[in-house]
């Protein structure tokens, strides 16, 4: 594992770690890859995403899927945002949903992807968001295209 050098646990802001692989993937018609997000990568609000894991299904209880689940989610500006969460939203967060659906505990480092005409493109991980799984409340992502040259580099050498 390999976690950008400037994670900081406190605030959760630049929560990146990419994992090595012992042997590459078996890529099959279930099992692709996705394209990064370029450090440029425009990504307008509302902008119909989706969110893949293994998390929890409500706020209430423990309960998990039996099978993976999947979620559209809206991007969300920056401004709308920080009217939820303030300060702690840096420029290498993105944040989608509060419509109704929402990421929950068990989710985190799963994808945020966004088809852009016939290619995925992964632009955020699940970082954090309402200790309750709030729907009407978005989610915290790690904004993949802000550390494209750093993944780059990481995978370069390794």
């Amino acid at each position: 594992a390999i976690t950008h050098p400037s994670w900081n646990p406190n605030t959760l802001n630049n929560d990146l770690t990419l994992l090595k692989l012992a042997s590459p993937a078996q890529y099959t018609q279930r099992i692709s890859p996705v394209c990064v997000a370029s450090s440029n990568e425009a990504l307008p609000a509302g902008l119909k995403c989706a969110t893949t894991g293994w998390g929890r299904l409500s706020g209430v209880g423990n309960t998990t899927p039996a099978r993976l689940q999947q979620v559209a989610l809206p991007l969300v500006t920056v401004n709308q945002c920080r009217q939820y969460w303030g300060s702690r939203i840096t420029d290498s967060m993105i944040c989608a949903g509060g419509a109704g659906a929402s990421s929950c505990q068990g989710d985190s480092g799963g994808p945020l992807v966004c088809q852009k005409g016939n290619t995925w493109v992964l632009i955020g991980v699940v970082s954090w968001g309402t200790s309750n799984c709030n729907v009407r409340q978005p989610a915290i992502y790690t904004r993949v295209s802000k550390f494209s040259n750093w993944i780059n580099q990481v995978v370069a050498s390794n």
